[in-house]
């Protein structure tokens, strides 16, 4: 034990320090630790590393000895030396023995080296200093580096950051290393709003430090890709060497499947540190997408020479492969990576998440509880946790080899027709591709969209997916009234999903897999999937598409939801070319050839022609499909002050329409003036001819509905049924026209059109019970009892307030079939209403018929109907 008077002598080094701080300071006219020191960290910043040692070894008395031994330890250590790098942390630590910086990096440079018991001692050393001084004898650095060795020790998160590093930026707000240990921090804990503000505060006071833009960009990794590389690029311009940036630009380009560009980054990285660990990691997760595994073992060897006990290296392999849906390959590395450290938590709720992602629940969710338990400030095992309590309450349905798992009311309203439209989509799909699958296969459905998003992506967030596919489990978004999209379309993309992922093992580039979703979305009902749109034509004619080599990466960070959407439309369009000029059997072939793990570009061109003619050859067909969009439409649109000028007279359209009879936009805006001015007979020459010229519109300024509207108001109901009908050709997710349709169907006694238009309003929302209601009714008066027997059981299921007249509508169509569960139905519906006249005479009737086919009984039915009564 120390005694108090050497705290005091500490306490008098760090004023003798400062006094020499200030002589420098007032010598030289620096404003920081002297000329010299501010020229070397200039250097390691800029990424100048050997020119940072070469500096230092001068032994210039200009520099502060602390700051001199850190930089020359973090740039040796920058060019992968170190050995070099743990020998000079000893020499610097003979004359600054109580640093706690010093120590922290001896204990992170002695990782390096392999010599893991002297790590662990200089942990212990930081531990013995830090309870023998006082917290007011440390300066604000030495905090952070005595936060950083708690943390590591399992210490409280909270506590670190607030009585160490937000107390070392009180004590100094220009305390570089806490605003980078706080952000990391955040990072660690998936927290990455807080670590993007974090790190966004140190820029405000070190606005050209390369860690502080990288620590921003990693925080967008998995928000805003665009966001991040704004950051990487200010981090690369500050320091071209600066390994982290270039690692996640390497990740980056991984994710996007340009794979030889994020080679080249990988190439830099290892060019300044040949033995960067995280750089030979993804070398190694490369060779193995490249299906060369002795070299993806070599470059693990290499990632692990000088630390041979890392976990980090497997555990970003893994991630990586998982990130591809190779979760069994994924998961075996992040199982390596806990042998070498059992608690390791970034392998272990990663392999929570692979084992939920390949249908293993109990595992997944016992690991991700075993992680929030270690660790209660974990973000992404608090939400698997939460989420766990919730999918317990789940009803689970099961058929054939599907498990299907949604809300109690919800697998009640619509999961019959959930198992129905799985059980049709494996019958067509697997007999079109070819392949016999391998159960169980599990979808779940959640009403919540956070729900969703966290058993996804493991956190909050993912607006605008409607379902993910990981090989044998689905996830999906419930339907939405709010955001109306065909259900049975995105759950029949889904498993499309599931057949060409086993097909090919997992191993297919995105583009493809969407493209081969939606385009058999369009096969099984050509109303859904995507169409040519005007934004779309003026994309692809304007040059924006994403060559077929890198079509991938327009998934991954699109400027808009609109280009998001284009993505997945210029994918199909690429299947559709191939199945259109090659056939089917092309595009099985490419699907072989990726289960061998041929390459894309090679798969494609064995079973077509040579990528660089396919390129050109698509690109025309895709300029043809753009130009055939309404091929008579003028589509030229007047200046913005002019367009201004026009739509607010009356005249001044006419006069536009005089010159360009065939506009789309003056004949909308002629069209909406004329519905503003009630002028309905006048407005349908405009609409129709919209319609005429662009007869598949079905955006929000489709002619189909305006024009539907006019004969409404109208009186004209033919004509408002023929073009709402027309236009239910074109779009599968109209809950305006199939209300409509339905209320005139109803009119018109037409069941058909009623069972037909309640079918299309269920597939967009399954949640209105008045809708079931009219199709059960619907069923029973076109004699189709089973449906309607099934859909009147599903409303008392669902508590229909009239329960009498549901338990006797049963009852009445399952009279002649099963005359003990008609009366069963029937005395219900009596129990609820006793004076229901219509249940008292069938169930006289059903009495009746029973006395016929049982032995005579002296009691009449009249006083069967007294006793019940």
């Amino acid at each position: 034990m120390v005694s108090q008077s050497k705290g005091n002598i500490l306490h008098k080094r760090f004023v003798i320090s400062s006094l020499i701080f200030l002589l420098i300071i007032l010598s030289s006219g620096s404003v920081l630790f002297g000329a010299n020191t501010e020229t070397v960290l200039k250097s390691y910043l800029s990424g100048q590393y050997e020119k940072c040692v070469r500096l230092i070894k001068d032994d210039n008395p200009g520099i502060v000895r602390e700051e001199k031994g850190i930089l020359l330890v973090k740039s040796l250590m920058a060019l992968g030396k170190y050995e070099q790098a743990a020998l000079e942390l000893d020499i610097a630590r003979l004359s600054e023995p109580f640093s706690l910086r010093l120590l922290m990096l001896g204990y992170k440079v002695n990782l390096y080296t392999g010599n893991t018991t002297k790590s662990n001692e200089m942990l212990s050393i930081i531990y013995r200093d830090a309870t023998t001084f006082k917290i007011s004898d440390w300066s604000p650095s030495d905090l952070v580096a005595l936060g950083e060795a708690l943390l590591i020790q399992g210490s409280e998160p909270k506590i670190v950051l607030g009585e160490l590093y937000n107390r070392a930026l009180r004590m100094d707000p220009e305390c570089r290393d806490a605003y980078l240990a706080s952000g990391q921090l955040a990072l660690d804990k998936q927290d990455y709003e807080l670590a993007a503000n974090q790190f966004r505060k140190g820029l405000e006071q070190f606005a050209d430090d390369p860690d502080l833009h990288y620590g921003v960009a990693k925080a967008f990794y998995y928000s805003n890709r665009q966001s991040m590389m704004e950051s990487l690029d200010k981090a690369i311009f500050l320091n071209s060497n600066h390994a982290p940036s270039l690692l996640l630009l390497a990740e980056h380009y991984i994710d996007c499947e340009e794979y030889s560009v994020a080679k080249g980054y990988l190439d830099r990285i290892i060019a300044v540190n040949p033995w960067n660990q995280e750089a030979w990691a993804f070398r190694s997760a490369l060779a193995f997408l490249d299906n060369d595994l002795d070299k993806a073992n070599e470059n693990r060897d290499k990632a692990l020479k000088y630390w041979s006990t890392n976990p980090k290296v497997d555990y970003l392999i893994g991630a990586k492969l998982s990130q591809k849906y190779l979760f069994t390959e994924g998961s075996a590395y992040q199982r390596q990576a806990l042998k070498l450290k059992p608690n390791y938590q970034p392998a272990k709720i990663q392999l929570a998440q692979d084992m939920l992602r390949l249908g293993k629940e109990e595992e997944g969710w016992e690991l991700a509880e075993q992680v929030y338990n270690d660790d209660k400030y974990n973000i992404m095992a608090y939400n698997l946790v939460s989420l766990h309590d919730h999918i317990s309450t789940f009803t689970t349905l099961e058929s054939g080899k599907f498990i299907v798992r949604m809300d109690k009311r919800e697998a009640i309203t619509y999961g019959d027709e959930v198992l129905d439209l799985l059980e049709k989509a494996e019958k067509d799909l697997c007999k079109k591709y070819g392949i016999e699958l391998e159960g169980p296969i599990v979808i779940e459905y959640f009403p919540d969209q956070q729900d969703f998003a966290v058993r996804t992506f493991g956190e909050p967030g993912g607006d605008g997916f409607l379902g993910v596919c990981f090989g044998n489990v689905i996830t999906a978004n419930s339907p939405k009234p709010e955001l109306p999209s065909n259900w049975k379309s995105t759950l029949w993309h889904e498993f499309t999903h599931v057949v060409t992922l086993n097909i090919t093992k997992n191993r297919m580039p995105r583009w493809l897999s969407e493209g081969i979703s939606v385009f058999e979305e369009i096969q099984r009902d050509p109303t859904c999937g995507q169409r040519m749109t005007v934004p779309y034509r003026k994309m692809i004619l304007e040059g924006e598409m994403t060559p077929v080599s890198e079509l991938s990466s327009a998934f991954l960070s699109p400027p808009s939801t609109s280009h998001l959407l284009f993505a997945y439309f210029e994918s199909m369009m690429v299947v559709e070319f191939i199945v259109k000029n090659y056939g089917y059997e092309a595009l099985q072939g490419i699907l072989a050839d990726l289960a061998k793990n041929i390459d894309i570009s090679k798969a494609i061109s064995s079973h077509t022609i040579s990528l660089d003619k396919f390129e050109k050859d698509f690109e025309a067909y895709a300029i043809k499909q753009a130009e055939d969009l309404a091929p008579d439409a003028d589509w030229e649109e007047p200046g913005e002050q002019e367009m201004s000028f026009i739509a607010n007279d009356p005249t001044a359209i006419q006069d536009w329409l005089t010159n360009h009879p065939n506009s789309l936009w003056a004949l909308t805006q002629y069209a909406q003036n004329l519905m503003n001015e009630e002028k309905f007979e006048e407005a349908k020459e405009p609409l129709n001819k919209l319609i005429e010229l662009y007869p598949d519109n079905v955006g929000a300024d489709s002619a189909y509905i305006i024009l539907s509207q006019v004969y409404q108001k109208l009186g004209e109901t033919e004509q408002e049924k023929q073009i709402l009908n027309k236009f239910c050709e074109y779009s599968s997710e109209s809950i305006y026209a199939y209300t409509r349709l339905m209320e005139i169907a109803i009119d018109e006694n037409n069941w058909d059109e009623v069972a037909k238009n309640c079918e299309r309003y269920i597939a967009v929302n399954p949640h209105v019970i008045s809708i079931h209601l009219e199709l059960s009714k619907a069923n029973e008066i076109l004699g189709r009892d089973e449906p309607a027997i099934a859909g009147y059981k599903r409303l008392l299921k669902l508590e229909y307030p009239d329960q009498a007249d549901i338990n006797y509508r049963i009852g009445r169509l399952l009279e002649d079939k099963n005359l003990e569960e008609a009366k069963r139905y029937v005395l219900s519906a009596l129990a609820e209403a006793p004076r229901y006249r219509d249940a008292q005479k069938l169930l006289l009737k059903i009495i009746e018929k029973e006395q016929e086919s049982q032995p005579q009984t002296n009691e009449s039915p009249a006083a069967v109907q007294e006793n019940i009564l």
